[in-house]
């Protein structure tokens, strides 16, 4: 059910939009639907979102907002993303509350992911 003034979607860019559907099918299950050669929206990811064709990428470097995925099994996400073309660029660390490690996508994009 959407709630009023909730985040309900969001967009990410992706150099290669054909890689981004693979990256995100394979290691964290989502769904894809097409729209033309430069979009594409994904669902079961928790949010509903798309992917559009752009040359930039979003980093937390660049100022860019930072998508964190929860895992139960942290060791066990990581080796996925690895296996499917992702790269750790911040390896394992504590914080208050858990522990979490940063990775781009194939297509460049920063993402973390945390576990208790």
């Amino acid at each position: 059910m959407k709630q009023h003034e909730t985040i309900n979607y969001i967009e990410l860019p992706a150099r290669d939009i054909a890689v981004a559907k693979q990256f995100f099918g394979e290691v964290f299950g989502w769904r894809f639907s097409d729209y033309g050669d430069d979009y594409a929206s994904f669902s079961n990811a928790g949010i509903d979102g798309g992917f559009y064709r752009a040359e930039l990428t979003a980093t937390a470097a660049t100022g860019s907002v930072l998508l964190v995925f929860y895992s139960a099994e942290l060791a066990a996400t990581r080796a996925k993303i690895e296996s499917h073309g992702g790269t750790v660029v911040r390896p394992v660390y504590e914080f208050p509350g858990g522990r979490r490690f940063h990775f781009c996508d194939p297509n460049g994009n920063e993402y973390a992911v945390w576990s208790e």
